[in-house]
Formats: structure tokens, sequence, C-alpha cells
């Protein structure tokens, strides 16, 4: 797919809040689905309206990126979903690898979503001798020990981490000594990583505390 001829603005990362981000994937998710159902464009206000968001939200995102829409036409979806894919780094292959195959491990492992993304686990590794030489879901399961030659060969570039939460500080670590430069961390505890690494924290019951906040207070209102 091609961006036509808009050029995209490049802001500092550290510039654009992380909600901008999150509604970009919201953006690209819909704009997928609407492709996919024959739909070639879009209106900023139609956009919105599926997600929630008002017309001048979606253009005020989309607007610290660059100019997408076209007089009379609004946006033309191809279009904006190459740009939005540009911009968030998912119109290339991401080299992945997972640390922890517990239960979460493992359902991450059997997940074909990520492909789809540009995102490919291409290597797990785990402490469990047990678990080492195992074969899930396609992706080969090293022992720690191996971590270095395995980041150098395959070329990993991000970790996902799965372990229990007095291991992860640990494991993010040796991660980033190895090479990888992006961490997404599942275990519920905070970590420390050197400035120029990214790191993101899903703490699956923390984003239940915020939907259980919203009902309780929806109720008292």
């Amino acid at each position: 797919m091609s961006t036509g001829k808009h050029k995209l603005a490049q802001p500092d990362p550290g510039d654009v809040p992380k909600a901008v981000i999150n509604r970009l994937s919201l953006y690209l998710r819909e704009l997928q689905h609407l492709l996919r159902s024959g739909k070639t464009t879009i209106s900023s206000s139609q956009l919105g309206r599926m997600l929630g968001f008002t017309d001048a939200q979606v253009r005020k995102d989309l607007t610290c990126f660059g100019h997408f829409g076209h007089p009379g036409i609004g946006y033309r979806c191809e279009e904006l979903v190459a740009a939005i894919r540009r911009i968030l780094g998912t119109d290339r292959v991401w080299t992945v690898a997972l640390f922890g195959v517990g239960n979460l491990g493992r359902a991450l492992l059997g997940y074909k979503g990520f492909s789809a993304k540009g995102f490919q686990i291409v290597a797990a590794f785990d402490e469990d001798p047990r678990k080492a030489g195992a074969t899930i879901d396609g992706i080969r399961v090293h022992p720690m020990d191996r971590l270095d030659e395995v980041i150098a060969n395959q070329r990993i570039q991000l970790a996902m981490i799965t372990v229990p939460a007095a291991a992860a500080q640990h494991v993010a670590d040796t991660a980033i000594k190895a090479g990888v430069v992006g961490v997404v961390n599942f275990a519920p505890v905070t970590l420390t990583v050197p400035q120029e690494i990214s790191l993101v924290g899903v703490d699956l019951a923390t984003e239940l505390e915020q939907i259980s906040f919203s009902v309780a207070n929806r109720e008292k209102s």
C-alpha cells in the first residue's frame, strides 16, 4: 500500500502523548476492518463515531504526523492504513522473544494475531530445564544459558516477559544486555531499564481495576 503524495511528519516520540498512540492503534484496527468490508473512504466524523471520539479528536491526532485528508473525500482508507502503519512501525517485521513459558506465555505463543501486525515470535526461553527443547506452536523453547547466542543468531529486537514478578527485572536486564531494544512486560512489577530502551507494561489486573472503577462509579451516579 502506498501513502501517495503525503509525507509524514516526524515528531520526537517523547513529545507524542501515549493516548494519541493508543488511539492510532484503534484507528488502524477500524480502518483495516473497513478495507476488508470493501469501504475505500471515510470521514473523520465517521471514524470518530465508530470509536466514541469526536471528529476534532481524530483530526488532531492525525495532524501530529501530517495531513492525510482530501477535500470532498475525507480519508482514503488504504492510504491512511499505510501511513498509520509507518507511524507505528508495523510496516516491517519485528522479531520477538518470549520469556517464561507458563500459562500466559503459552497462550501468547499460540496467538496468531501478532504476525498479522508485523510481530514474529521466533524464540522462547524458560529457566525450567524440563521445558527446554520443547516446541510450542512452532516456537522452540531454549534454556536461558543460550540467550546471547539465540538473540544474536535470530536478530531478536523485542522481548515479551511473562515470568513471575520476582524474576522479571533479572530477565529484562539479561535480555537487554543480549541486544533486545524493546520490552513488553506482563509481570505485575515495575521494571527499570536504560533510557534508550523502550518499555511497555501490561498489567491485566490493573486493567480490570480500571473497568471495576468505571462500573462501580457509574452505579453510584
